[in-house]
Formats: structure tokens, C-alpha cells, sequence
């Protein structure tokens, strides 16, 4: 899979309370949402474009994360990526289609003063994760493939394995199926460049209308632990997003701890932190 054809964008707010827990709440305090649980705004973290400045850099690896010189309070981000075609008419994107799914990491850094939220999500090669376990994907409709899945998360130190994220349903996302690709659709047409959003528009001009796209849709809640512990050098990541009809939580601890997960219905995401 050649991701850097690929027009990488993520979704921020799609899981109740994430955007409290890693103190961004606030960042969005200005933007309009129709509902409650509407997420806030897509945002690019790679734009396959020498006009996209430090967007242009590509940012996923499958077994690595590499730490920002100056930063202490970088977090595992436990997510659902969907691989997707893009039809056009014109210059306006008409539709998306997910083909794939995998297990993601959309690792980041606490940054206060960031304009845009891709200043927290790009800083150079290696930053972010896509498992190399790609799983195909019927249709993101309701009683779809996915509907059967979990995303959980396990950070390792010195031999300790515990649980990042909260082990929670893949439906628990606030905008899921037909709701969240149509919201998705109008955010790539009409986003504007306020606040910390960007203008989605001339992103995928820039790129010369990238045919498809790598979507992370957003981050689960953390445990205790998770909202408090930063990764350092030596620490091991693991996202995994795995079938709830083929596997009970407590085997997915137990493959954690031995830091091998199965092949069926699972796509796993295991990270170095260098």
C-alpha cells in the first residue's frame, strides 16, 4: 500500500470527552457544530504537495515513532484509519468510499499555543502509525464489517504492559456509517480557514485531487493512565483494533503482554518509541 499518493486528513471530536481529557476542548470553543456530538473539524497531517510546507513531510511507519527534540508530553492516540477513494465533479468532492481499515496511532504532541491543530500532527518522519495489518471493508453501513470491532491500546516500560485507552466499540464513534462520510464530504468542500481549522479545499488542490485518502476518525477516551503518561525513549506503543465477536478483552491483554497478536480479524499497530 503506497500511502504517500495518499491525502492524509483525521477527524477531531469524534469520541466523547478525548478532546477534555488532552485539554483541547477549549481549542474549539469557536467553532459552529449543527449538534452536541458533532465532531469539531477534519484536519490534514500529510498532503502529498511540495506547497504543503511541513505537511509535505511524510509522517507514517509501521513499527517506529520518533520524538520531537523539545517535547515531554507526546500520547499514543488509539484510532480506526479508513483507506478511501475520492470521486470528484469538478473541483468538489461528491463522495468517499472506504475500501480498508487498520489499526492507527495518531500520536501528538500537547501543544498550547498551536494555530492549527496539524502543527500538533506533523513534526517530521515518523510521527504518526498505520498498522501494516489492513483489513477490507464491506461498506461503512450499519451491520457492516466493522460494526464488530474494538480499538484498544497498551503502553510498555520496562517490561510493564497497561492499558492506554479505554477499550471501546468502534459504534461508540459520535458520527459513524453514512452520517459520518456526508459530514466528512461537506467538511472537505466547505471547512474554512478559522481558527484551528484549515480550508480542506485548497489542501486537496494543492495535491492535485488525490483519487484517495487515509482518514483517521478519531481517538478514544484514555484511562487514568493513559491521561497521564507520556511516552519517552524505550517505550513500546500498541494500538489494536480487533473483531469483539472473535476475541474477549482479556485475550487482547494477553497478547499485549506477550506482544504478539493474532492474524484473524485483527489489525495491530506495535510502535518503538526511539
Amino acid at each position: 500500500m503506497n500511502y504517500e499518493n495518499m491525502i492524509g486528513f483525521g477527524v477531531a471530536g469524534n469520541f466523547a470527552g478525548h478532546l477534555e481529557q488532552a485539554g483541547e476542548a477549549k481549542d474549539f470553543l469557536a467553532v459552529e457544530v449543527q449538534e452536541a456530538v458533532q465532531p469539531k473539524a477534519i484536519f490534514p497531517f500529510y498532503i502529498p504537495s511540495e506547497k504543503a510546507g511541513f505537511l509535505s513531510t511524510f509522517p507514517l511507519s509501521t513499527d517506529t515513532i520518533i520524538p520531537p527534540n523539545d517535547a515531554d508530553n507526546l500520547q499514543i492516540e488509539p484510532e480506526v484509519a479508513l483507506i478511501c477513494d475520492i470521486q470528484y465533479e469538478g473541483k468538489r468532492v461528491v463522495s468517499i468510499t472506504p475500501r480498508q481499515f487498520a489499526a492507527y496511532n495518531d500520536c501528538s504532541i500537547r501543544k498550547p499555543n498551536a494555530k492549527k491543530i496539524s502543527e500538533k500532527k506533523n513534526w517530521g518522519p515518523k510521527t504518526k502509525g498505520i498498522s501494516s495489518q489492513l483489513i477490507a471493508l464491506d461498506a461503512l453501513t450499519q451491520g457492516g464489517t466493522l460494526d464488530r470491532f474494538r480499538i484498544a491500546s497498551f503502553h510498555k516500560r520496562d517490561d510493564h504492559v497497561v492499558r492506554y485507552g479505554e477499550d471501546s466499540p468502534v459504534i461508540g464513534y459520535s458520527y459513524f456509517h453514512e452520517k459520518l462520510l456526508d459530514w466528512i464530504v461537506d467538511r472537505m468542500n466547505n471547512q474554512q480557514d478559522v481558527g484551528p481549522t484549515e480550508d480542506i479545499a485548497v489542501h486537496l488542490a494543492n495535491a492535485n485531487y488525490p483519487a484517495q485518502t487515509v482518514i483517521s476518525i478519531g481517538a478514544t477516551r484514555y484511562t487514568e493512565y493513559g491521561e497521564t503518561t507520556f511516552l519517552k525513549s524505550g517505550d513500546v506503543s500498541m494500538v489494536v483494533v480487533y473483531d469483539g465477536e472473535l476475541y474477549k478483552p482479556e485475550q487482547i491483554v494477553e497478547m499485549a503482554n506477550e506482544q504478539e497478536f493474532a492474524q484473524d480479524g485483527i489489525s495491530a499497530l506495535i510502535q518503538n518509541v526511539v
